[in-house]
């Protein structure tokens, strides 16, 4: 057995003389386990968000979705789109052209993102699923085009899941001169009727501002015949989403980037990502200062052993054996600390999971969920497991190193 490791155990379990310095480390174990059963807790709680936030969006975005490497459109005919199409793990590729718009309807009018897509939307996306009225999906109908407006835009127009008149949409006509005398002429002016449903995806981005129209109407309305802003994909059943996206990725070549759910809402994973790693800096820089309890207890602990200390000295140890006694003393602490932590903080998650303790709101139904949501993933608790060690060490080195040397001079 190693000696630094069996002395050390021995003063960490043993009674020492002085009853205080038995509190000051237990006080060191609690300090350093309440820090990682935070950091626990917090990891857990922002993968939860995360995974729920993900869940919202798949009802509404593909699977994989391409999109132009540069510029906003890019021809339907282009023939690395139309091989893609093509493609066996494709099973159903959904041509799509959106960009912004007004919509007017009745004395109100709001900026929009108007969405035209192929009429096998439904089959490329699960938007079904989210529909509320009791119309159907239906993007045009002979010489009719339909719009589907998120459930929050239909409320702030006062329309209802079946709106009786129709939405007016104006878009800017391009290549012609402002006519300051008949500013309507700058514009494409044309009409929407109801299907009598609305959808519902949970995020204001697309409940707020979207209106799902066909394909056609959007070509017109934005002057851009034969153009796409994306072709969303949804694979076979049996094709492994990782390795098609690569292939179609050398399909595409190098004007087109093919993005998974993940990538399609970069912006708001990101500040997610980042909202969650400055936790996990803030709540390191609190275990920082809870460790510094066991840097007071191992200094207490070589005032007490000093006698024992000059004996080992005296049996043969060196200036480094007894650092490393008690640089060992420090570790197991805050292993036993983060062992702890990370023990209550996954029955703190798992309790959060099952019977929901912390409620988001007073009312039921409010939020998406009543309770925060939790996520536990290994990957986080080995780095919080790592953290803990590499404080304890970096805070108990140079004190242990100092105090060793000068007090049992």
């Amino acid at each position: 057995m190693n000696f630094p490791f069996y002395i050390a155990r021995r003063y960490l379990f043993t009674k020492k003389s002085h009853h205080a310095i038995n509190i000051i480390s237990l006080i060191s174990i609690l300090g350093v386990m309440v820090a990682t059963t935070a950091l626990v807790c917090t990891l857990s709680v922002f993968n939860g968000f995360q995974d729920l936030v993900a869940s919202c969006f798949t009802n509404f975005d593909p699977q994989l979705k391409v999109l132009p490497a540069k510029g906003k459109t890019f021809s339907a005919t282009d023939p690395a789109i139309m091989k893609i199409r093509k493609d066996k793990d494709v099973d159903v590729a959904c041509g799509v052209l959106e960009d912004n718009a007004l919509a007017r309807y009745g004395k109100k009018q709001a900026m929009i993102t108007l969405m035209g897509a192929e009429d096998n939307f439904a089959n490329c996306t699960d938007i079904n699923s989210i529909l509320y009225g009791k119309g159907r999906f239906a993007l045009h109908a002979d010489v009719l085009n339909y719009g589907i407006p998120g459930i929050r835009l239909a409320m702030y127009f006062n329309m209802g899941t079946s709106y009786p008149d129709p939405l007016e949409i104006f878009t800017p006509r391009r290549g012609t001169e402002i006519d300051m005398l008949d500013p309507t002429s700058n514009f494409n002016h044309d009409e929407l009727n109801s299907t009598g449903v609305v959808f519902s995806v949970s995020q204001k981005k697309y409940d707020q501002g979207y209106v799902l129209t066909s394909l056609q109407f959007a070509q017109k309305m934005f002057d851009k015949k034969g153009q796409l802003s994306s072709l969303e994909l949804k694979l076979s059943q049996d094709a492994n989403l990782s390795l098609v996206k690569s292939h179609l990725q050398e399909t595409a070549g190098t004007k087109f980037k093919v993005a998974d759910r993940y990538e399609q809402q970069e912006d708001v994973f990101r500040i997610m990502k980042v909202e969650k790693y400055m936790s996990y800096l803030f709540l390191t820089f609190i275990l920082f200062i809870a460790c510094f309890n066991i840097v007071g207890s191992l200094s207490m602990l070589i005032i007490d052993k000093r006698e024992n200390i000059r004996t080992l000295r005296d049996l043969g140890a060196n200036n480094q054996t007894i650092e490393h006694i008690f640089l060992f003393e420090g570790r197991m602490i805050s292993v036993v600390g983060a062992l702890l932590g990370i023990g209550f903080g996954l029955l703190l998650c798992w309790m959060q999971m099952r019977f929901g303790l912390l409620k988001l709101g007073d009312e039921s139904g409010a939020f998406i969920v009543d309770a925060y949501p939790v996520s536990v993933r290994w990957t986080d608790i080995g780095l919080i497991f790592f953290t803990v060690i590499a404080v304890a060490f970096l805070t108990s080195w140079y004190p242990v190193r100092y105090l060793s040397r000068k007090l049992t001079d």
